[in-house]
């Protein structure tokens, strides 16, 4: 029986490799989450019922975090050592790639954020391969592999989700009701670092012009303004994606939502200066509307957003545009399981010229 170690960073990477699981527990696989406490991550884990094991609490702060690597080094060493997997799985983590590198086992990395060059250059060195969309700017030379799809993927392909719109009973909303959603960020992360997000004045003209429009729902990783608090999202972190798919718009500061919401083929407008390569592709398609943290810009966005909630067309737009994106993309998620359970030969035949991904479409 081959095992494989998952790493998991933050709570989208539970989405990102929870099929790849199942399908390689399909071919006798056995398999392990690894996670800190950090947001909805392990109701995640425990809503998907997925084996994982805690790490702790992370840290805040960009110095607390570097501070309490080796604290977690040793804690991931040691789940490690008692798993003894086949393979490392995660997101260009320095914990795998240490424990990977110490056990002498390969380390397989997918990632999709350009600036994050720091944590890039002491975890890149531990890695075996570096799995990226096409779309992915920067080059992470012999080791790096293209594909073309996006992280979300992995889980919002026609493949691999199917949307229940009764979960929409839950918020009193019924299939075709128009309502946003909306998400603020605290820009704490460390690939957030020096992002100026929404101050409260434009969070609530924002709220309050969208809510003239449609129903209003605001999933925010921090405190609201008191009079805002009455619009917060409540359902399980798990139903997350079947409210975004009913959505007619969102708006926020989130650059996987954005481009969850792209991938279903919900109009967004994303808040971020963090300019990546999947959401200016996703610009490209003309699926999502991308603004700088600048005040300027910042405004600009809300007043694109407000454009947008008054178009009674544009989700049947948006939704053509979909179709043309998905048609150009794989299920990313067969893609992933092929590539594991055919490992290392998968990264030569990958490397071939004229190798072809549609056979993941």
């Amino acid at each position: 029986m081959k095992k494989i170690l998952i790493e998991i960073g933050h709570p989208a990477h539970v989405h990102q490799f929870k099929n790849m699981y199942w399908e390689l527990e399909k071919k006798g696989w056995k398999g392990l989450f690894v996670t800190k406490d950090k947001e909805c991550a392990i109701d995640l884990l425990k809503s998907y019922n997925l084996p994982h094991e805690i790490l702790g609490v992370t840290k805040k702060g960009i110095a607390s975090k570097i501070l309490s690597l080796p604290y977690f080094a040793i804690k991931m060493f040691k789940v490690a050592i008692s798993f003894n997997p086949d393979v490392f799985v995660s997101r260009v983590s320095p914990l795998s790639g240490w424990s990977s590198f110490l056990l002498r086992k390969p380390h397989i990395t997918f990632t999709d954020t350009e600036n994050v060059k720091l944590l890039d250059s002491i975890s890149e060195p531990f890695a075996d391969v570096v799995l990226t969309s096409t779309s992915y700017l920067r080059d992470h030379g012999k080791k790096h592999i293209r594909y073309p799809g996006y992280h979300e993927l992995a889980y919002l392909h026609p493949n691999r989700f199917d949307p229940n719109p009764k979960v929409l009973e839950k918020l009193d909303l019924e299939s075709g009701d128009k309502y946003v959603i909306v998400r603020f960020v605290l820009g704490r992360a460390h690939h957030d670092f020096g992002h100026r997000v929404l101050n409260e004045e434009q969070k609530k003209y924002l709220v309050d012009e969208l809510s003239k429009k449609m129903r209003v729902f605001i999933s925010s990783e921090g405190e609201l303004p008191p009079c805002l608090e009455k619009y917060r999202l409540k359902i399980p972190a798990h139903y997350m994606h079947h409210v975004l798919d009913g959505a007619s718009l969102f708006v926020g500061e989130s650059a996987t939502i954005a481009s969850e919401c792209a991938c279903l083929g919900i109009p967004s407008v994303y808040i971020n200066d963090s300019q990546l390569g999947y959401t200016n592709e996703q610009q490209r398609y003309g699926l999502l509307y991308s603004y700088s943290s600048s005040s300027s810009d910042q405004d600009n966005a809300i007043r694109k957003a407000i454009e947008l909630a008054s178009d009674d067309c544009i989700k049947t737009v948006s939704s053509s545009k979909k179709d043309t994106l998905l048609s150009e993309k794989i299920d990313v998620t067969a893609f992933m399981v092929w590539f594991i359970d055919n490992y290392p030969a998968s990264r030569l035949i990958t490397s071939e010229p004229g190798f072809s991904f549609d056979r993941f479409k």
